[in-house]
């Protein structure tokens, strides 16, 4: 069995990445609680999830509590430091290393709100006030 690389843990697929945000959201949980917070949009059965959980934790993605019968599943990282990953990972093999090259493609491909184009010039403020001071 391959062991896992905490310095370079794996990417979650589009399915792990969704169980994972259920878990974010809203914290320890079994596979049972997991599953009724899935969006009701598509039908995944229950050991469609209990499998994708244990993949999750042999890849490292989740951690599992076992000491009661049904087990608890908790994210191995913090929601923060999974999205700044998968965003560098993107930003290095989608656009050359250029944050500047995502953002301006991101705003173009789906328009933000007003509310958010104010929060991005605020932190494009902040960002300026501590590299040019």
């Amino acid at each position: 069995m391959a062991m896992k690389d905490v310095h370079n843990p794996a990417k979650p697929t589009e399915g792990e990445l969704e169980l994972l945000q259920i878990l974010w959201k809203h914290g320890p949980s079994t596979v049972r609680e997991v599953h009724g917070r899935l969006d009701g949009s598509r039908h995944v059965g229950y050991t469609t999830v209990l499998k994708l959980l244990q993949i999750m934790h042999r890849k490292g993605l989740v951690l599992r509590q076992d000491d009661e019968r049904a087990h608890v599943y908790m994210p191995a990282a913090p929601e923060s430091e999974s999205k700044a990953r998968l965003v560098t990972d993107l930003i290095d093999r989608a656009f050359d290393g250029s944050s500047a090259a995502l953002m301006l493609y991101a705003i173009q491909s789906k328009p933000a709100s007003a509310d958010e184009l104010a929060e991005l010039r605020r932190e494009l403020e902040r960002l300026e006030r501590e590299t040019f001071q």
